[in-house]
């Protein structure tokens, strides 16, 4: 008799404790020694993940739960990375849904609820971080409840079960109290919960086969690795299989090498594998994302996957700048190109198209973190390239007069301290945001919702923080696409712009320190046409900065060499793509961020704008 099998996906709002509580999992059901050093968050396996606390890549482990073997898909809560939530939902019978018990259901909450209602996964309601002072249980509760209805949830998936947890401290119950009170003493309440509330999954091991690839790997040893759910059939090591992409899509034959299974963090060579089974299968060198693993002679093919259209395009290009090839490996077009298609091979939300113009690449993802993630682990591989101003992807519509021009809206839930509504309202009214929704929370705090264009949104996380004074929590969910909105008004200030090549000279810099803030530090290389500062006003200025005190025979008293400068802005990369205009560009190196106009000689610029006029 075959294991009793349990999937699972844990979906959350980003930092709301997914990751963590998967840690929990693993650890109280056995799945590491118990002298074995286990790094926290064990699952944020990518470097980027670690240094941000996010989680960007689904990822699979299983558990050992009284006999049954749970396999556990740790999902992004972040909805740039929806990709991975809509694939990862296609390989579980059931969800586990964690919201803070402080914060509530926010945008990224409804963003994954939705996808599981949608495929009829019936969720188990987890209030997460109980023990956290301003803890609000019931609010959450009925704020889920609210949630589901809005979203079309069925009379069964209204009726979900609810575990309250404390993930860090490692245990759960099912009574509302307080730690050492009602509260278990540890996770044996949400094991046993999913146990009985996730439905094990039906299909017969003599059917024909029947696996769907939902994601992928790579390994040097054994090429691609497709991973999936078996819905039906048994598979074997050595088997022939045909890969269909879809029912009218290509095929192709193969032969399967190895089969392994997931057993905690670690991958299992198996003899064979029946339905419900998450698999890894090695061997098929062409294997996609969607594409079905099936049998030769009884062909059943599963439709692809589908994913939600990218909203968020921005181009590519080789770097031109007259520092380009001093600290990137790989430099040219045809590299650039070619790293693009490998990660088309596992990003499914991503699109990428060749321009008409030479060495420019429109990359198109479902948000800004979407794309910066992306850059930022080219840069960390040796890739040098340079990226333009972030545009939102315009539908043509048919409407009551024509062909009307629509756009794609975001709903951002804010959350301010009382003293910065007004602000952050103002800046929000100028972008062309609706306000929809506004609650006070009685503790200084108030929570506002606003449908606002993408557009609007581009290069506003940071003047949020500002406004805020980092105090300030705002998320935001693609919520369709509606007719043009209007002009919004871009960056307020122009920037300063070195007119010659060389380096970075403090004199310089304390001349310029009274015409604004710099990008730049003693030392660092410019070249003419890089932007080397923000001006204090609204119009672009070309500067000297690498301008040398002139020296004479006699000296002067006074502390004249004391030269005193602001220090400068730090370049991040998200930054770096939120501040620039339409007219410059970002260069991404290995080592550096530098901004430039992209046209770099000040006569070019002139003539571009008479011809933009």
């Amino acid at each position: 008799m075959t294991q009793p099998i349990r999937n699972i996906a844990i979906i959350a709002h980003v930092d709301h404790g997914k990751t963590t509580l998967v840690d929990q999992l693993l650890r109280q059901s056995g799945t590491f020694r118990e002298n074995q050093q286990v790094a926290e968050r064990v699952m944020d396996s990518n470097d980027i993940e670690r240094e941000r606390g996010i989680t960007i890549l689904a990822k699979n482990c299983a558990v050992q739960w009284k006999g049954t073997h749970v396999n556990i898909v740790d999902t992004p809560g972040h909805a740039d990375f929806g990709g991975e939530v809509e694939r990862a939902l296609s390989m579980v019978d059931g969800v586990v849904l964690l919201i803070d018990a402080q914060e509530g259901p926010m945008p990224q909450t409804r963003f994954v609820t939705k996808k599981a209602l949608a495929l009829g996964l019936k969720p188990i309601v987890v209030v997460n971080k109980v023990d956290k002072p301003g803890s609000r249980p019931d609010y959450v509760i009925n704020a889920a409840f609210e949630l589901f209805d809005k979203l079309g949830a069925s009379e069964d998936q209204l009726d979900f079960p609810v575990v309250y947890a404390s993930g860090l401290n490692g245990w759960a119950s099912l009574k509302e109290g307080k730690a050492g009170e009602a509260w278990g003493a540890d996770m044996s309440p949400l094991f046993e919960t999913i146990l009985t509330q996730v439905p094990a999954h039906e299909g017969e091991p003599d059917a024909p086969l029947q696996l769907q690839i939902s994601s992928l790997d790579y390994s040097t040893y054994v090429g691609r690795i497709g991973v999936g759910r078996i819905n039906s059939g048994t598979l074997r090591p050595a088997m022939d299989v045909l890969i269909m992409e879809g029912p009218d899509g290509r095929s192709a034959k193969g032969r399967i090498n190895q089969v392994l299974t997931f057993e905690g963090l670690e991958r299992v060579p198996t003899e064979s594998a029946g339905p419900g089974e998450i698999v890894l299968i090695n061997g098929i060198e062409d294997i996609g994302i969607g594409v079905t693993v099936t049998d030769p002679l009884n062909p059943q093919p599963l439709p692809m996957l589908k994913v939600d259209e990218p909203t968020l395009t921005m181009n590519f290009c080789v770097n031109t700048s007259p520092l380009a090839g001093r600290e990137g490996k790989f430099v040219t077009s045809r590299q650039i190109w070619d790293r693009l298609q490998k990660e088309l091979q596992s990003n499914v939300a991503l699109k990428v198209k060749e321009s008409g113009e030479d060495g420019i690449f429109e990359v198109s993802g479902r948000g800004e973190l979407h794309l910066t993630i992306l850059l930022e682990n080219m840069r960390r591989e040796g890739y040098e390239l340079a990226v333009s101003k972030p545009r939102v992807v315009f539908r043509e519509v048919d409407g009551s007069g024509g062909k009307e021009r629509h756009e794609p809206i975001e709903l951002v839930t804010v959350d301010v301290e009382d003293q910065h509504q007004g602000a952050v309202m103002q800046a929000l009214g100028e972008r062309k945001a609706e306000l929809v929704n506004m609650e006070m929370d009685g503790r200084g705090r108030v929570r506002l919702e606003y449908r606002i264009p993408a557009r609007g949104l581009i290069g506003f996380s940071n003047e949020f923080m500002n406004l805020t004074r980092g105090t300030g929590l705002i998320s935001n969910i693609f919520d369709g696409y509606e007719a043009y909105k209007g002009e919004i008004e871009g960056r307020k200030n122009g920037v300063l712009i070195s007119m010659d090549d060389g380096e970075i000279v403090t004199y310089a810099l304390g001349k310029l320190d009274d015409r604004g803030r710099m990008f730049v530090k003693p030392g660092d290389p410019v070249y003419e046409g890089m932007i080397v500062g923000i001006h204090s006003r609204d119009n672009d200025l070309v500067v000297n900065a690498v301008r040398q005190k002139q020296l004479t025979n006699f000296r002067v008293s006074g502390k004249e060499d004391a030269i005193k400068i602001t220090p400068p802005i730090e370049l991040t990369l998200e930054y770096a793509v939120e501040f620039i205009a339409d007219d410059e560009l970002v260069e991404i190196t290995p080592k550096s961020i530098r901004l430039r106009k992209r046209h770099l000689k000040e006569h070019e610029r002139k003539r571009a704008s008479r011809e933009a006029a």
